[in-house]
């Protein structure tokens, strides 16, 4: 049903909402609260600091705004509360000025300082709220409000739409789940604790159990799909072995024999490479597509972006350059008519190994023979995007890589579907990484430190979490942090600035730049998180760690530390988190993702705005990991059962799996 249908909405709400991907009012009711508020007002203030509470006020002064910088606001305003006069504050609420008129009633939420005698609000309810009142709260773009959005869903739950229940009904008996319209009412109006709860388990269940469906199918598909006939020469594989100018470790040894036992096998490959970061990956992938080529076929890998693509492919013609190999780079910025030669030399056959971002799952890409496909950074790809290019062969194998390590545990549920080779041993001769947390008074300690590691010839990276100043003064942006870097090094150290929205030929000139040793210092935000691989830096320095999730702070730190040099991270934050002290603590990515995992939950961990498979809108797989082990035994004995195939909805589920596959 189109939003339009919803009252009170309107033309620029509706676009409004599609940048939150609702586009229906199905895709409204499938929106669901991140918290809720507990209110239950009163007329009483107490005094703690700790404690928010709500309290009903008649409004005794005129309110007033001023600017404390751009798009920073405060608005203050007195009001009456017991026979008692108080100041009240909020930020960025000058819209509320019209409406605070002398003499209404309020309720204003937040927390009271006696001392001050000032009340520090965080929402103000224009209508008082003269009962006990449960109210969702959804995460909003700018411009839509809380209130607002409510409303629109009271009218959306009252429309006559057809919900697809996605629990089979044996579970919805066995379990005694409510109905979904029911849940989703509790969910969006509750008037209990309770409501919630249940509609919460219900819904989460029914999540869990279409997510587990997909993997235990998917798995089942492709212990059947057939896959290539080789002829693999070992002895040229383990020859190229031989002539590497560094040593293999045991578990890269491992991975190796696990992707040719795949390669000769009669099923397909679908084979995860599971490792920490600088573990080694790449190269045990690059191995198995020189095995590929070596039997006749052609191989490719796709990584997310630019920078690494490029990276690689620079990385394999140094490794080739004594073979007769034909590799070609693909990538987006490229001319349209060298492109054009390279797509014609991948469809005549002339390029054994093909590097490449996005641009590979063009439909102008055809391969004469694609024999293996490599996904680095697998996470970052959703499952259509893999499929697509695995699609462009016939029986092609599949490879993933993923420098996000997770708990073995979680693993073995979330990559069920894959077969799992996994690189815990990093390359011999590497140091462990120094990390040290230091709050921003102490930074004349980490600039003494960076400008040690320049003379030694050494280069560094700093990263930003921010582009362009924030609404908060202590967010530091690249360009902020580059004005600061140059005041306090003068002309001593060359600098530089990399970010996801410069242009690509400017960010190719500030890499090669750094590559080359010209520029000493790199300024960058977490554009430079995955497989950025300069042997000479020695030194990371994350400002406003605490912004960032362990593993993307692992990821960061695993810049460094790419030779035999002893190498530092700074973790520069004036919060004393004890997550940041887990980094100073090891440098083993699979107990960072443990902590993470029990410190913070599924999101930070694997990248959820990034991630094409792991979205859930209401499951949380370390909160409800327990319901996912349920789920998954009820979705096997489902799948066993051939009782999916009476089920609608799953046995259109399973032909759109089989066409994408």
């Amino acid at each position: 049903m189109e939003l339009s249908t919803i009252k009170g909405l309107g033309e620029k709400n509706e676009k409004l909402l599609q940048q939150c991907d609702i586009f229906s009012v199905e895709d409204l009711l499938s929106y669901y609260p991140y918290r809720y508020e507990f209110l239950n007002p009163s007329t009483k203030l107490f005094s703690d600091e700790k404690m928010i509470q709500a309290v009903n006020a008649v409004i005794e002064g005129e309110a007033k705004v001023s600017y404390i910088r751009r798009n920073f606001n405060s608005l203050r305003f007195r009001v009456l509360i017991e026979n008692k006069i108080v100041q009240v504050s909020i930020f960025n609420r000058a819209f509320l000025k019209p409406n605070l008129t002398l003499g209404r009633e309020i309720t204003i939420i937040g927390k009271y300082n006696e001392k001050k005698n000032q009340f520090v609000a965080n929402d103000i309810k224009l209508n008082v709220v003269k009962e006990s009142k449960i109210t969702p709260v959804y995460h909003l773009v700018r411009g839509l409000k809380n209130v607002n959005f409510e409303n629109w869903m009271l009218d959306a739950l009252r429309k006559p739409i057809t919900l697809v229940d996605k629990i089979p009904d044996h579970y919805l008996e066995q379990y005694e789940f409510i109905p979904k319209s029911k849940a989703l009412q509790y969910l969006h109006k509750p008037q209990s604790a309770e409501e919630v709860k249940r509609a919460r388990l219900r819904l989460i269940y029914e999540e869990l159990f279409d997510f587990m469906f997909k993997i235990l199918y998917l798995k089942e598909k492709e212990t059947k799909a057939l896959g290539l006939e080789r002829d693999l020469d070992i002895k040229k594989v383990e020859e190229f072995i031989s002539s590497l100018p560094f040593s293999l470790t045991e578990d890269q040894l491992k991975a190796i024999h696990d992707g040719l036992d795949d390669l000769q096998s009669e099923r397909r490959m679908n084979r995860l490479i599971l490792g920490d970061v600088g573990s080694g990956k790449t190269i045990v992938a690059t191995l198995l597509m020189y095995a590929n080529v070596l039997a006749g076929y052609q191989s490719v890998m796709m990584a997310p972006t630019e920078i690494l693509a490029t990276q690689h492919y620079l990385s394999l013609l140094k490794l080739f350059e004594n073979y007769p190999l034909h590799l070609e780079l693909l990538v987006g910025s490229m001319k349209v008519s060298e492109k054009r030669k390279v797509l014609e030399r991948i469809q005549t056959g002339q390029v054994d190994i093909i590097i490449g971002t996005h641009a590979l799952l063009s439909e102008q890409v055809e391969f004469a023979n694609l024999g293996l496909v490599v996904t680095d950074e697998q996470h970052r790809f959703g499952v259509n995007q893999r499929k697509n290019l695995q699609n462009k062969g016939y029986r092609s194998d599949v490879l993933y890589l993923s420098a996000t390590p997770i708990p073995r545990t979680y693993a073995l549920t979330i990559y069920g579907d894959m077969d799992t080779s996994m690189i815990e041993v990093k390359p011999n001769g590497r140091k462990p990484i120094i990390t040290k947390l230091r709050k921003e008074q102490e930074l004349k300690e980490v600039l003494a430190a960076i400008y040690e590691e320049i003379k030694l010839g050494h280069q560094v990276y700093v990263v930003a979490p921010l582009i362009e100043e924030s609404d908060s003064e202590e967010l530091k942006d690249v360009n902020l942090l580059k004005e600061k870097f140059e005041l306090a090094f003068r002309d001593k150290v060359s600098i530089g600035v990399l970010h996801g929205k410069m242009k690509s030929n400017l960010k190719d000139e500030v890499m090669k730049s750094f590559e080359q040793g010209d520029c000493n210092i790199l300024i960058s935000t977490t554009v430079i998180e995955v497989g950025v691989d300069v042997k000479n830096a020695t030194m990371m320095v994350i400002f406003n760690a605490e912004r960032f999730g362990l593993a993307t702070l692992h990821q960061l730190r695993g810049r460094v530390g790419r030779n035999d040099l002893q190498s530092y991270c700074y973790l520069i934050s004036n919060q004393d988190s004890e997550r940041l002290h887990v980094l100073e603590e090891s440098n083993d990515g699979f107990y960072i993702s443990e902590k993470d995992f029990e410190l913070r939950g599924q999101g930070d961990l694997f990248g959820v705005n990034q991630s094409g498979d792991m979205t859930f809108r209401v499951a949380d797989l370390k909160r409800d990991y327990k319901i996912l082990l349920q789920v998954k035994k009820d979705v096997a004995e489902f799948l066993e059962s051939g009782a999916y195939l009476r089920n609608s909805y799953y046995m259109n589920l399973v032909q759109t799996i089989d066409f994408t596959n």
